[in-house]
């Protein structure tokens, strides 16, 4: 990765709107040294300092904190991700899977593999488990939490209606001075009851680039389809492409090895919506949407201040 421009970077950052807020899908990435990073990290532990280095580069705004899908953050790891950053930089972060998941994944739970997960849903949990240690320990840094469900099988014949009732019944349960973002994995659940219940709650909907959804572009033309006064986008592979076969062929994360101009162009549909709407845009890009999620996102910017 060549070494980054700083000045035509933050002069690409300038041009984007205040509101609008571009990060990655988490950070600790080895390819990144010597565009992202210039210091040298261990293989492990060093999150909290990559992190501080990671806040200095001008186009990130935000972080996808996405670790804390499989376990909830401890309070010693939100302090120390606290202090790494700057005033006022917020965080999205995925909320526990233990809240979202229907049923244990057999890949990760050989016991309870298949079986219905008796948490799914459970206000209680996600309340003590996630969002307390976030309130008390990361409260300057608190930005959208991301209920993100996986593929939910149609053996368990839950249809559009009982999976918008289930959300409308959990957001019933939590306050409202939270910003909460639900993505999907099941399209089929893209229909006006899960947006209605949306809507109620001021959540939004996560627009997400992924193997088995619509492109954002097509999520876009879906009447009502912003639901919360701010908007969520993550920008995780190319639809038809799966994680292992993304990873395969970009890994190390060096460099773009497969530009998507149609997707591009859909954020810059995106961006342009928030902007008019005034309301803030977290958008998350991964290292398996083109190759290098930083580059991605220069590449982004570059676009919108051309147009």
């Amino acid at each position: 990765m060549d070494p980054p421009d700083l000045e035509h970077l933050a002069a690409l950052a300038a041009a984007l709107p205040e509101l609008i807020r571009f990060g990655t899908s988490s950070w600790t990435y080895p390819g990144w040294q010597g565009h992202v990073y210039h210091q040298t990290y261990p293989k492990a532990g060093a999150a909290a300092a990559m992190l501080a280095e990671y806040a200095r580069f001008p186009l990130f705004r935000t972080v996808g904190i996405d670790s804390t899908f499989y376990a909830p953050p401890t309070p010693a790891t939100l302090a120390a991700y606290g202090a790494a950053l700057p005033p006022a930089f917020p965080c999205v972060s995925k909320v526990w899977d233990r809240v979202t998941m229907h049923s244990f994944a057999k890949a990760r739970y050989r016991a309870e593999g298949g079986e219905p997960n008796p948490d799914f849903l459970n206000p209680e949990v996600f309340l003590r488990e996630v969002l307390e240690p976030y309130r008390s320990h990361f409260p300057d840094h608190l930005g959208p939490l991301v209920f993100e469900f996986q593929t939910i099988a149609r053996s368990a014949r839950l249809t559009g209606q009982d999976f918008a009732d289930q959300l409308d019944r959990f957001f019933s349960r939590l306050p409202r001075d939270v910003p909460y973002a639900v993505e999907l994995r099941n399209r089929e659940f893209l229909a006006p009851p899960y947006f209605a219940v949306l809507r109620e709650h001021n959540v939004a909907h996560v627009f997400s680039s992924w193997t088995r959804m619509p492109p954002i572009g097509e999520q876009l033309e879906i009447p009502g389809a912003f639901t919360a006064p701010f908007v969520v986008a993550r920008v995780l592979l190319r639809p038809g492409r799966t994680y292992n076969e993304a990873v395969d062929a970009f890994a190390p994360y060096d460099r773009i090895r497969d530009p998507n101009p149609a997707l591009r162009r859909d954020l810059i549909r995106l961006i342009r919506q928030a902007a008019a709407l005034r309301i803030p845009a977290y958008v998350l890009v991964n290292n398996r949407a083109e190759g290098s999620a930083p580059l991605t996102i220069a590449a982004i910017a570059a676009q919108w201040r051309d147009e």
